[in-house]
């Protein structure tokens, strides 16, 4: 595993796409040893790994807001859950290599689509070093190759990863070419990497809307992200109103910084005034902030007036947007309007409500009756995530190891001529017969 410089960048593209060609070749047990090695590396390095990790918070504790200090960090709790989604993801089946079709054409000419790895693929990352061993499964599980940046907030502990990690695992696993991995340090080494489309196949960026807009306007590289995280709840007037309120605040206050984190309450006002004052009070335990529309205002001793921007603002901390609405309709316009399509949810009894809700709403994640955060790889059972995506081609939501194959054709016949099959009379007919 070699750190490149910008001269260098061609190269070991270059090289990660010949190692693609590799690793797309691994078999499953080949795959889940490698995840195992992954996982009890980590366990092993823990303590260097935090290390590193305390290192950064130090270094960057002045220059970051609370939102991306939270990102930042790594604590036991996050290394337990790394292991253990590694872990899971030897369980689950070989995303590669699955018969997804067979069509005969004809008698001797049998079609047949079957999932395949995507390619090299960049990942570009803000804050979060557990990103890497997260991303480094799903690429090992879906034998594809990685060429990663970090955010330099991020350094030291990205380089414990790939020095502890990397290294260690391509040492022990003589069958993971060289280049399977890179690690890029520079701004200029991305900008110079979303040149190069020959070599890489999908770009994935993590982090603020700032740098997936970038990364967007850069490059004729497929990109595949979300750029906010503008979640919402919606309280109907159905709801059990204690529940509801529980909901509400772990949706807030679980991890404020995360993208799939409450940023808008919606409350049905046939409800408002029973929900709101203990929302208001429970809000003003939490320390939450609240910026609240005109009919709302009033249930906060210091709420500050919203405004159009509000409605659309992922705040990544203690602040909450709160606006009352007249029925269900209007609560699902106003989330196709106003959100990002990334999570969102209704809070009722009603089962009408909730289907009309859970179909009505246009994100790649829709709840009833659960915190917002639950909209994670981990939690969805893929054993990690890769991103989440808002898009509407290829993945959408947490993207997994699903997320990382595509497809492709093949077509098994006995020296057969398409002039047979063309003509007024042609001597041969298709069956198109579908075998799977």
């Amino acid at each position: 595993m070699t750190t490149q410089t910008t001269p260098t960048i061609e190269q070991a593209l270059a090289k990660g796409k010949q190692a693609f060609m590799q690793m797309s070749t691994l078999s499953t047990d080949q795959k889940n040893d490698a995840l195992e090695v992954l996982a009890t590396l980590i366990e092993q390095n823990s303590e260097a790994i935090l290390a590193a990790n305390q290192q950064d918070l130090s270094e960057n504790k002045e220059s970051l807001d609370s939102a991306l200090y939270q990102r930042l960090k790594l604590d036991e709790g996050k290394m337990t859950q790394l292991v253990q989604g590694i872990r899971q993801l030897k369980t689950l089946e070989d995303p590669t290599g699955k018969i997804l079709a067979v069509t005969e054409l004809d008698d001797d000419l049998i079609l047949t689509k079957k999932s395949v790895p995507l390619g090299l693929i960049g990942i570009i990352f803000e804050s979060r070093p557990d990103v890497m061993p997260q991303i480094l499964s799903l690429i090992l599980k879906s034998g594809n190759a990685v060429a990663f940046k970090g955010g330099r907030e991020a350094k030291n502990t990205n380089g414990a990863f790939m020095e502890l990690v990397i290294n260690a695992m391509t040492q022990q696993l003589d069958y993971l070419p060289e280049g399977w991995a890179t690690l890029f340090e520079t701004r200029e080494d991305v900008q110079a990497m979303l040149n190069y489309s020959q070599y890489v196949d999908l770009i994935i960026p993590r982090g603020s809307n700032e740098l997936v807009q970038s990364i967007m306007s850069k490059t004729r590289i497929p990109v595949l992200g979300h750029a906010d995280g503008v979640c919402h709840q919606y309280v109907h007037p159905s709801a059990d109103l204690d529940k509801a309120l529980e909901v509400v605040i772990d949706s807030k206050i679980q991890y404020v910084s995360a993208c799939n984190a409450l940023e808008t309450l919606l409350v049905d006002k046939a409800i408002a005034e029973k929900f709101l004052p203990s929302f208001a009070k429970r809000a003003k335990t939490e320390g939450i902030t609240v910026h609240a529309c005109e009919q709302s205002i009033g249930y906060f001793d210091d709420a500050t007036p919203a405004t159009e921007t509000d409605w659309r603002t992922e705040y990544g901390s203690l602040t909450v947007a709160v606006k009352i609405v007249d029925g269900l309709e209007a609560a699902i316009h106003h989330i196709n309007t106003y959100a990002s399509h990334h999570t969102d949810g209704i809070i009722a009894e009603d089962k009408v409500a909730q289907q009309v809700f859970l179909a009505s709403v246009d994100s790649a994640s829709v709840f009833a009756n659960a915190s917002s955060r639950f909209a994670d790889g981990f939690r969805y059972g893929f054993g990690a995530e890769i991103g989440i995506s808002t898009a509407r081609t290829h993945a959408r939501g947490p993207v997994g190891l699903e997320g990382l194959v595509s497809y492709k054709f093949t077509l098994e016949g006995h020296h057969n001529l398409v002039r047979d099959y063309v003509g007024v009379t042609p001597e041969r007919q298709f069956t198109h017969k579908i075998v799977k």
